[in-house]
């Protein structure tokens, strides 16, 4: 390997250089605070588990976008997370275990072995939150704004709010009586707004007359509120739970619209982001000029299942570096000051003082070129040390 190699990062990782790594920090330390204000506490999932813990949810994708390794220790197999939620929801169902509710927040690292998109991050800083033990569509609105707030106080202004519900496709596919490869098939269909595809494969799959019907109507049940009364005229003979879910949807859109007013709704009901673990609501959040959502959850009921604990489960995530990118995150700039060392106790002391206060002190040797923050120094006057403006 040449000494022109040595620097360069793998593909789709990156880092923060100072500037950038102070916004950062800056705003996962106001989201943090946001977070708590709400009453979620801070967990720190390890970067590191067993593949059996990261991989309960049976998500083909995420399966894909884990880095896998051998522990020298136990000769099983590891994985570097690609996403924090289900440490989460081993942290709610084993680590915690408590009756009731239960507000998790977090914000880490986390490695994704391909990038989502040709120009996603390889290596997010997912920062989220995690509502367990409540059902209903409370918890779903408290995420919701939550995640709202979070675009507000990144700075991010113009979104729009896209909500869905997976209720409504599986209730379909119940009707239609379709198998499991079926029913993966229309959902992959559905996925890629194939109209001729899910023509031809609602004629030769589905015998239900009014199945058939519906899930070719589900392309077109998009768009504002009114998406909403179409779709619930058109569902008027479907099963109880699908219609419960566009009452659902409703009932959510009705808490957004009092609580967020100037947010854009924007209904896609055959939109299925998560279907494989999700089992109510889905949203994502997107903004104008942005062609994917910067942040997405929605509600997983029984994840935690898979550790022994079912629990009522609503959430969200987003990459930080993508909402510190997007928003207008600002960071004060107070300067410095120079200290340069005499050896004397004194000394020493003032600049412990005025560290202690909050400022930031530069102690430098003699022979060391001037920092570009520096605005002030401290210098020895009449036996006391006393900060003055910085001559350059």
């Amino acid at each position: 390997m040449s000494i022109a190699d040595r620097w360069l990062l793998p593909d789709g990782i990156e880092e923060l250089l100072p500037a950038q790594a102070t916004r950062a920090e800056a705003l996962r330390r106001q989201l943090l605070d946001l977070y708590s204000s709400w009453g979620y506490e801070l967990v720190m999932p390890p970067l590191v588990e067993f593949t059996e813990s990261l991989l309960v949810s049976g998500n083909h994708d995420l399966d894909l976008q884990t880095c896998k390794l051998t522990d020298q220790l136990s000769g099983r197999l590891m994985g570097v997370r690609a996403d924090i939620t289900p440490q989460t929801a081993r942290i709610d169902a084993h680590g915690l275990i408590r009756p009731g509710a239960t507000r998790l927040c977090y914000a880490g690292s986390t490695l994704h072995s391909r990038p989502k998109t040709a120009l996603a991050s390889r290596s997010p800083i997912q920062i989220g939150c995690e509502f367990y033990g409540v059902a209903g569509v409370e918890a779903d609105c408290e995420v919701i704004s939550l995640l709202l707030e979070t675009a507000r106080i990144a700075g991010i202004q113009g979104v729009t709010l896209d909500l869905g519900h997976v209720g409504i496709f599986r209730g379909l596919a119940e009707l239609a009586q379709l198998d499991s490869e079926q029913e993966q098939t229309l959902f992959d269909i559905l996925q890629r707004k194939a109209s001729t595809e899910l023509t031809e494969f609602v004629s030769a799959s589905v015998t239900n007359a009014v199945a058939a019907e519906l899930l070719l109507a589900m392309p077109d049940w998009k768009g504002d509120r009114s998406t909403l009364v179409r779709a619930n005229a058109a569902l008027a003979t479907a099963p109880a739970a699908v219609r419960e879910a566009i009452t659902q949807l409703e009932q959510i859109a009705d808490c957004i619209a009092q609580r967020a007013p100037d947010v854009k709704l924007y209904f896609d009901l055959s939109e299925l982001r998560g279907y494989h673990y999700h089992t109510g609501v889905v949203f994502a959040l997107y903004v104008t000029g942005v062609g994917e959502a910067i942040a997405n959850g929605g509600r997983y009921d029984n994840f935690g299942a898979a550790f022994g604990r079912a629990r009522p489960a609503s959430g969200f995530s987003a990459d930080l570096k993508h909402l510190m990118d997007l928003g207008n995150i600002e960071v004060k700039s107070t300067g410095a000051i120079r200290a340069t060392l005499d050896g004397s106790a004194s000394q020493w002391q003032a600049i412990a003082a005025l560290r202690a206060k909050g400022e930031r002190v530069i102690a430098s040797g003699s022979g060391e070129s001037l920092d570009v923050s520096c605005d002030r120094e401290l210098v020895l006057v009449n036996s006391q040390y006393q900060i003055k403006p910085l001559s350059h």
